[in-house]
């Protein structure tokens, strides 16, 4: 009995023994099964890179182009629809930066061959290495503006463009890593349709405000995708930006002008310079002698106050960089030689004068100047509405009638509004010789930074 159980245990612990070669006899089985299934996807040589170039066809497959203008009423945003927009950095206007974490990394691509139709051009995300087939591929930092206003009309244009500068010059001042902020190119759309430019002014303001030359992506009227290495899309203008941000944008811009222009900040702080810029045919002032008397009588009752009129139409952009640098009040008609404010000093001031019927019927559209002083840091006087002119009881559209008529005057209103601007300046003046304005300091902060 005894013999027995010795057997046993002896064939007990001689199994026992065959264990681990068993194992791993299995692992090993396991290993190669293993490394026999991988090696069947990703099959060395050039099979590898086949499966390697068949992923790249599917991914470039799978970039889809949707209309650039959404007209589905329901549709947040109607250009780039898919694609939300955030205020990053803090503070700035809406925008889209791409490639970006928001589109996983893909490129903005463009295929647009209309300049009057937006639904007919269209936009999709690829990868740098899967572009969709036939696309061309610009590098650098795209600057993207679409408006529902206008590129050529300088305070639209402007409105378009300050989003640009205000994320220009944070770039600028504080740096953003490795990121350009410098555009090689822009493209510029309304409603989804190509432009192929800005108007004269604006371009200058924008050359200047960047430091290189705009060029303007023309997309050749052809459907071949045009894929940007990097771009920044702004497509509600200043939607989103504070009002710190709006001042920083117009001083970035301002001293980068006066630089541009070789503008030489600090002038006589004793003097309060009015300037008249007067408009030739529509809304024109129709005696404008007379005008020029009135706040010629006026300035000549303040101490050092000196008064020139000029035409912005004679003048080149540095001219009216420079005319308007050394401007502290401003006397004129609404329309676009007024945007010329944005070169003025903060805290200049703004007399703004309209023909009949603009209070009544032209809506809010004509208090742009007041907004734009305003978001620029100057003082909007307020507003003279011509009270006098024949009425156009037939006509309930403005454009047909009121729009581009003359302005005439009151020599009694005039004058006394005029002493009250002009004595106000005068004050004005009289704390930054002393050193004391805030705007000084700013100025200062902000020449720093742009030059």
């Amino acid at each position: 009995m005894k013999k027995s159980s010795n057997a046993h245990h002896k064939h007990v612990k001689g199994s026992l023994c065959l264990i681990p070669p068993l194992l791993l006899a299995v692992l090993f089985y396991l290993q190669f099964q293993t490394l026999g299934f991988f090696s069947s996807i990703f099959p060395c040589g050039a099979g590898q890179s086949a499966a390697a170039g068949d992923y790249i066809d599917r991914l470039r497959a799978s970039a889809t182009f949707l209309p650039l203008k959404d007209t589905r009423e329901w549709a947040e945003a109607w250009f780039i629809s898919n694609v939300g927009d955030t205020s990053e950095p803090e503070g700035e206007a809406k925008n889209i930066f791409f490639p970006s974490p928001v589109t996983d990394g893909r490129l903005l691509c463009l295929s647009a061959p209309s300049r009057r139709d937006g639904t007919k051009n269209a936009y999709a995300l690829a990868w740098r290495d899967a572009l969709p087939d036939d696309a061309e591929l610009r590098t650098g930092l795209a600057y993207v503006s679409e408006t529902a206003y206008d590129h050529s009309n300088l305070w639209h244009g402007i409105s378009a463009l300050i989003p640009f500068a205000s994320w220009h010059a944070r770039g600028v001042c504080e740096g953003r890593g490795r990121r350009e902020t410098t555009p090689a190119r822009w493209a510029l759309f309304h409603h989804g349709e190509v432009r192929l430019g800005m108007s004269p002014w604006l371009t200058s303001l924008a050359e200047a405000t960047t430091g290189v030359d705009m060029v303007v992506e023309t997309f050749n009227a052809s459907y071949t995708p045009v894929c940007f290495e990097e771009a920044v899309v702004f497509r509600r203008n200043m939607a989103g930006m504070t009002r710190e941000r709006l001042l920083a944008a117009f001083d970035f811009m301002r001293c980068k002008a006066r630089a541009q222009c070789g503008v030489v900040d600090g002038g006589d702080p004793s003097v309060v310079n009015v300037t008249i810029l007067f408009r030739t045919g529509a809304r024109a002032f129709k005696d404008e002698a007379a005008v020029t008397r009135v706040f010629q009588n006026e300035c000549a009752r303040v101490a050092g106050c000196k008064l020139t009129t000029a035409r912005s139409d004679n003048l080149t952009f540095c001219d009216q960089v420079r005319l308007m640098s050394g401007t502290d009040v401003l006397i004129s008609s609404h329309g676009a030689q007024m945007t010329n404010l944005v070169f003025m000093e903060r805290n200049s001031s703004i007399m703004e004068f309209y023909p009949k019927g603009w209070r009544e019927r032209a809506g809010g559209g004509q208090f742009v100047y007041r907004w734009g002083a305003d978001r620029a840091g100057m003082r909007h006087e307020g507003s003279w509405w011509d009270p006098n002119g024949e009425p156009c009881p037939n006509s309930p559209d403005i454009l047909s009638c009121y729009k581009n008529r003359q302005i005439g005057h009151d020599e009694a209103y005039f004058a006394q509004w005029a002493a009250k601007v002009f004595a106000a300046n005068k004050e004005r003046k009289a704390g930054l010789a002393a050193g004391v304005a805030a705007s000084t300091r700013q100025r200062e902060a902000t020449t720093t930074c742009c030059s």
